[in-house]
Protein backbone atom coordinates (compact mmCIF):
# COMPACT_ATOMS: atom_id res chain seq x y z
CA UNK A 1 0.00 0.00 0.00
CA UNK A 2 2.85 2.36 0.86
CA UNK A 3 4.38 1.83 -2.58
CA UNK A 4 1.04 2.58 -4.22
CA UNK A 5 0.78 5.93 -2.45
CA UNK A 6 4.40 6.83 -3.24
CA UNK A 7 4.13 5.86 -6.92
CA UNK A 8 0.80 7.68 -7.24
CA UNK A 9 2.31 10.88 -5.85
CA UNK A 10 5.37 10.57 -8.08
CA UNK A 11 3.16 9.86 -11.08
CA UNK A 12 1.16 13.03 -10.35
CA UNK A 13 4.39 15.02 -10.33
CA UNK A 14 6.41 13.35 -13.09
CA UNK A 15 3.83 11.51 -15.19
CA UNK A 16 4.12 13.89 -18.12
CA UNK A 17 7.75 12.85 -18.52
CA UNK A 18 6.67 9.31 -19.42
CA UNK A 19 5.72 8.00 -22.84
CA UNK A 20 2.04 7.46 -23.61
CA UNK A 21 2.49 3.66 -23.43
CA UNK A 22 4.27 3.91 -20.10
CA UNK A 23 1.41 6.02 -18.77
CA UNK A 24 -1.16 3.51 -20.05
CA UNK A 25 0.61 0.56 -18.43
CA UNK A 26 1.12 2.38 -15.16
CA UNK A 27 -2.48 3.61 -14.98
CA UNK A 28 -3.92 0.22 -15.86
CA UNK A 29 -1.85 -1.54 -13.21
CA UNK A 30 -1.97 1.01 -10.38
CA UNK A 31 -5.18 2.96 -10.96
CA UNK A 32 -7.42 0.55 -12.86
CA UNK A 33 -6.23 -2.43 -10.80
CA UNK A 34 -5.73 -4.69 -13.83
CA UNK A 35 -3.57 -7.78 -13.43
CA UNK A 36 -0.62 -8.40 -15.72
CA UNK A 37 -2.64 -11.22 -17.29
CA UNK A 38 -5.54 -8.89 -18.07
CA UNK A 39 -3.18 -6.29 -19.46
CA UNK A 40 -1.33 -8.90 -21.56
CA UNK A 41 -4.61 -9.92 -23.15
CA UNK A 42 -5.60 -6.29 -23.77
CA UNK A 43 -2.26 -5.20 -25.24
CA UNK A 44 -1.37 -8.51 -26.93
CA UNK A 45 2.03 -8.73 -25.24
CA UNK A 46 3.46 -11.11 -22.65
CA UNK A 47 2.83 -10.73 -18.94
CA UNK A 48 6.59 -10.61 -18.43
CA UNK A 49 6.97 -7.71 -20.87
CA UNK A 50 4.32 -5.75 -18.99
CA UNK A 51 5.86 -6.58 -15.64
CA UNK A 52 9.20 -5.25 -16.91
CA UNK A 53 7.60 -2.10 -18.34
CA UNK A 54 5.77 -1.26 -15.11
CA UNK A 55 9.00 -1.86 -13.21
CA UNK A 56 10.87 0.45 -15.62
CA UNK A 57 8.23 3.15 -15.07
CA UNK A 58 8.42 2.94 -11.27
CA UNK A 59 12.23 3.04 -11.47
CA UNK A 60 12.01 6.14 -13.68
CA UNK A 61 9.64 7.86 -11.25
CA UNK A 62 11.99 7.14 -8.37
CA UNK A 63 14.98 8.36 -10.39
CA UNK A 64 13.18 11.59 -11.30
CA UNK A 65 12.52 12.18 -7.61
CA UNK A 66 16.12 11.37 -6.63
CA UNK A 67 17.31 13.88 -9.22
CA UNK A 68 14.72 16.67 -9.05
CA UNK A 69 13.37 16.20 -5.51
CA UNK A 70 10.08 17.93 -6.32
CA UNK A 71 8.02 15.77 -3.93
CA UNK A 72 10.54 16.34 -1.16
CA UNK A 73 10.58 20.11 -1.78
CA UNK A 74 6.77 20.22 -1.90
CA UNK A 75 6.53 18.47 1.47
CA UNK A 76 9.18 20.71 3.01
CA UNK A 77 7.41 23.88 1.87
CA UNK A 78 4.08 22.65 3.26
CA UNK A 79 5.70 21.73 6.58
CA UNK A 80 7.01 25.30 6.94
CA UNK A 81 3.56 26.86 6.69
CA UNK A 82 2.32 27.81 10.14
CA UNK A 83 -1.22 28.87 9.23
CA UNK A 84 -3.30 25.67 9.24
CA UNK A 85 -6.03 27.09 7.02
CA UNK A 86 -3.46 28.21 4.44
CA UNK A 87 -1.69 24.85 4.71
CA UNK A 88 -4.96 23.01 4.03
CA UNK A 89 -5.73 25.23 1.03
CA UNK A 90 -2.27 24.66 -0.47
CA UNK A 91 -2.51 20.91 0.12
CA UNK A 92 -5.91 20.91 -1.57
CA UNK A 93 -4.42 22.63 -4.63
CA UNK A 94 -1.34 20.39 -4.77
CA UNK A 95 -3.00 17.06 -4.08
CA UNK A 96 -6.24 17.56 -5.98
Amino acid sequence: MEDFVLYSELYDIYGELLTSKQKEYFEDYYFNNLSFSEMAEQYKVSRNALFKQVHIVTDKLLEYERTLKLKEKREKIISLIGDNKLKEEIEEILYK
